[in-house]
């Protein structure tokens, strides 16, 4: 993967890292914060991608059906050669097996959905790199705080996983990663990170992608830069607490807390001077050198957060980091 310049001291010598910064830190208010302005929406689609939406992945305990849409490749769609050489088949020709990733929409834990035109696209284009992607919907705070959302995607791994579904969609049931931005980068982090061990198969994913993500959302996460207030309300809003100091769900919703040497690899991209710390992102790359676990941190000019950081540039890294570590 190229890399435009490398930064960080000794700690991070393990951590690959892309960044160019010029932008001075700007504050930016919740809801211009979460508008998407460049990045994914300036992708042009492809008439090759096929969304089938809705499908119930799951039921939440109160009996809340839990639904998800599923892009498809051109390969998964029609039966057809696949488009790139990461494919799986047998000696007798059949269905060539394709590597998936669950995608997982940002919006605070309190907002959000995946048919909104930024995560509909980010699914579309994500299916036109090759992978069959399951672009989830979960319950949102502060109706259903933690752990309800990370139960939920959770769900939608081993739904994934189950026999059936992955025969539907030709998935490769040892090679599913997980791509999230925002608060979706939160916990596709953590779908990372929670567990230990084997990442092809139960619970685990084989890889992540946490593009502008929280990583800490303990009171010492609170240190790590210039939080704004909002952001903060946000957060204790979805943990169901009233202080970061004696909220377990802090500890438990925090990717950071998990970090284990059987950790799959993990790209961490977020914009420079955006509203989400540039030290979350660091913090987290400095635990995951720690453990030993491969990882790239990316650091790109600007204030865009999660899919409006999602321009030419990072698109190809993100698709080569998820092709090399799914394949």
């Amino acid at each position: 993967m190229k890399h435009r310049m490398l930064i960080l001291a000794a700690a991070l010598a393990t951590t690959t890292i892309a960044l160019v910064h010029t932008a001075t830190p700007v504050a930016v208010e919740s809801a211009v914060a979460e508008s998407p302005t460049v990045g994914i929406l300036s992708w042009l689609g492809s008439p090759d991608v096929t969304v089938v939406p809705d499908l119930v992945y799951g039921t939440a305990p109160d009996g809340t059906p839990l639904t998800a849409d599923v892009c498809l490749p051109a390969a998964s769609a029609t039966g057809g050669e696949a488009p790139h050489d990461d494919a799986v088949g047998d000696a007798d020709g059949a269905a060539a097996l394709r590597p998936a990733v669950i995608e997982v929409h940002g919006g605070g834990w309190s907002r959000g959905d995946k048919a909104e035109p930024e995560w509909r696209l980010t699914c579309q284009w994500l299916a036109s790199e090759g992978f069959v992607v399951v672009n989830v919907n979960y319950r949102l705070a502060p109706q259903f705080p933690f752990p309800a959302a990370i139960d939920d995607v959770t769900a939608a791994v081993r739904w994934l996983r189950s026999p059936a579904v992955a025969e539907r969609f030709a998935v490769d049931p040892e090679r599913i990663g997980a791509f999230g931005g925002s608060a979706g980068g939160n916990l596709a982090a953590l779908l990372g990170t929670r567990g230990s061990g084997d990442v092809t198969s139960g619970e685990r994913v084989a890889a992540v992608v946490a593009v502008s993500a929280p990583f800490d959302l303990t009171a010492h996460g609170q240190t790590l830069g210039a939080y704004p207030g909002w952001l903060t309300d946000r957060e204790l809003s979805y943990l169901g607490c009233a202080a970061f100091d004696g909220c377990a769900a802090a500890i438990d919703a925090s990717p950071v807390s998990f970090v284990d040497r059987t950790d799959p690899p993990m790209l961490v991209a977020q914009s420079a001077d955006e509203f989400i710390p540039l030290a979350q992102a660091e913090s987290f790359a400095a635990a995951l050198a720690t453990a030993g676990v491969d990882h790239t941190l990316e650091v790109d000019a600007g204030i865009e957060h999660s899919t409006a950081a999602l321009d030419e540039s990072l698109r190809a890294r993100v698709a080569d980091f998820l092709r090399d570590a799914l394949r």
